[in-house]
């Protein structure tokens, strides 16, 4: 007797799966060769697809950084939920700071942000994409601080600038990581509960 066979992805499935298949070229392009080394020829091979077939899913290399902000966003987006959800959004803050070190020190994450960022200083629709998700991670994080400040009786305090010592610490993160790669053999983790708990 034959064995069934397995299901196909529907074709909806089919196109998000390709579409990540892209965006994942696109990020180790823009990684190796920068922005504007990056062609649409050269991350279609990196795909496996013509760049005809890939016009179909992303009209420029603009809309492909928007679905990298986009995606990091909800991935962003998903930890603050999860936080909020928590018995105790403090503890987990705490306890997820070392994964949080983690990411920002990864090196491919590290340079794919610094390129976004480099490219949203030179390209005005790029900085109208970084900067509505910086509006977006803002929002939740100073909704997610609201919360553990009123959890544990404390004054919301200078809200706007704990918010920008919290993001500037984590991005700067990210541009040590360049700067100094040795950094990353150091341990942060107790210092960054530390600042994070000070702030919070």
């Amino acid at each position: 007797m034959a064995e069934p066979r397995s299901a196909s992805p529907a074709p909806e499935d089919r196109g998000q799966i390709r579409r990540q298949q892209i965006l994942d070229a696109a990020a180790a392009c823009f990684v190796r060769e920068g922005f504007h080394g990056a062609s649409i020829a050269r991350i279609a091979k990196a795909a496996g697809m013509s760049p005809g077939n890939l016009y179909h899913f992303f009209a420029s290399k603009e809309a492909m950084i928007a679905a990298l902000v986009q995606r990091r966003l909800d991935q962003s987006l998903a930890l603050f939920t999860a936080i909020e959800d928590a018995e105790d959004p403090y503890r987990v803050i705490m306890a997820r700071l070392e994964a949080g070190l983690e990411e920002r020190t990864h090196c491919h994450q590290a340079a794919l942000g610094l390129e976004i960022l480099a490219e949203a200083a030179r390209n005005p629709a790029v900085a109208a994409i970084v900067q509505a998700a910086d509006a977006t991670t803002r929002e939740r994080l100073g909704r997610l601080y609201r919360a553990v400040r009123q959890a544990r009786g404390q004054d919301p305090g200078n809200e706007a600038v704990t918010l920008e010592v919290l993001l500037a610490l984590f991005q700067g993160l990210m541009v040590r990581t360049i700067s100094h790669p040795e950094g990353r053999q150091v341990s942060l983790g107790p210092a960054l509960r530390q600042v994070t708990s000070t702030l919070i």
